[in-house]
């Protein structure tokens, strides 16, 4: 619970009869900061978000609409005011009827196609992060609407790549370079970030003339390739490491700090984390990239070059 000398912030509008057009958008415009209303015209939002900034903006817009307004520091005066006035932040009403309606759209994903899954994904994305940005004070619904969230996000997932494999236990047996070198590689076809990442430093640092078979599915890789990221590869996620992970281990890559960059860029991207700013812009460019090439060896070739760029800048950041 925030401490009682927390600040609050309190909006007074007030507003000419005739203004009915200007006070709706102020309205909304207090809603949608996720303000609370203490009364018709008398707002509330905690000092320290960074939507407070805007309430001056909200103030001066009803001055020139010929109206008043007032924009106060609160506080309250025991921990019991505070609680009353965090009470009225609670978003239980907003997270409901979304949980609702993704109930709903878990129970028809067998029926969209791909275009339709990732329409939905970002059309309920769109609506969980407008309630978060507004949550001011998490709770146990809000914990229940993220792992929700994560469960939904997870099933688009793996309807959209099939096969992705399950993390096994045990120890990362180091492997010599040397035996592994002209060797075929496989692994899903349909790159995304592990797999794309991973034909990426198998190419670069572990076996310069690597040929890669992308399959349709794992068992249809032949018993003389490599496989990895999938389910009974040679190489794929073990423990808490994602594919790239294990390669770096394996082939005692790891103490290269811009592939450990790149690595924890692909942790998050693929299972969840802490993602350096560089992850959403490298998922975009492939997603962006699988649109232009269905076909995976000129999209590895592609992606490659951003991976190279990425490698270059995590081993010198600081030059402009």
């Amino acid at each position: 619970m925030t401490h009682p000398s927390a600040p609050w912030l309190a909006l007074i509008v007030s507003l000419p009869s005739a203004s009915a057009t200007a006070r709706m958008r102020i309205w909304r415009a207090v809603k949608a900061l996720g303000c609370a209303a203490l009364r018709d015209g008398a707002y509330l939002l905690p000092a320290q978000t960074e939507q407070a900034a805007q309430l001056q903006a909200l103030a001066d817009e009803t001055r020139q609409e010929d109206g008043q307004a007032w924009l106060l520091q609160v506080q309250a005066k025991d921990m019991a005011e505070q609680a009353i006035f965090q009470a009225l932040f609670d978003r239980t009403a907003d997270y409901s009827p979304w949980l609702e309606e993704l109930k709903q759209a878990r129970q028809a994903l067998s029926d969209l196609g791909t275009t339709e899954l990732q329409r939905l994904q970002r059309k309920q994305a769109r609506i969980y992060a407008a309630i978060r940005k507004i949550d001011f004070f998490p709770g146990e619904t809000s914990i229940r609407a993220e792992a929700q969230w994560r469960d939904f996000s997870n099933a688009i997932e793996a309807m959209q790549s099939p096969g992705e494999p399950q993390a096994t236990a045990g120890r990362i047996a180091r492997r010599d370079r040397i035996q592994y070198q002209g060797r075929l590689w496989a692994t899903r076809r349909h790159l995304w970030v592990d797999r794309v990442a991973s034909a990426w430093l198998i190419q670069r640092f572990i076996d310069p003339h690597a040929r890669f078979l992308w399959l349709d599915a794992p068992a249809d890789c032949p018993p003389d390739a490599l496989g990895f990221d999938f389910d009974g590869a040679t190489f794929s996620h073990v423990g808490e490491r994602v594919t790239f992970e294990v390669l770096l281990t394996s082939f005692g890559l790891e103490g290269d700090r811009s592939l450990a960059q790149l690595g924890a860029m692909v942790h998050a991207l693929d299972v969840g984390g802490a993602a350096p700013p560089e992850a959403g812009g490298f998922e975009a460019v492939l997603a962006g990239a699988r649109k232009r090439w269905p076909d995976d060896d000129v999209l590895l070739a592609d992606i490659g070059g951003v991976l190279d760029s990425l490698h270059a800048h995590f081993s010198n950041p600081r030059k402009p």
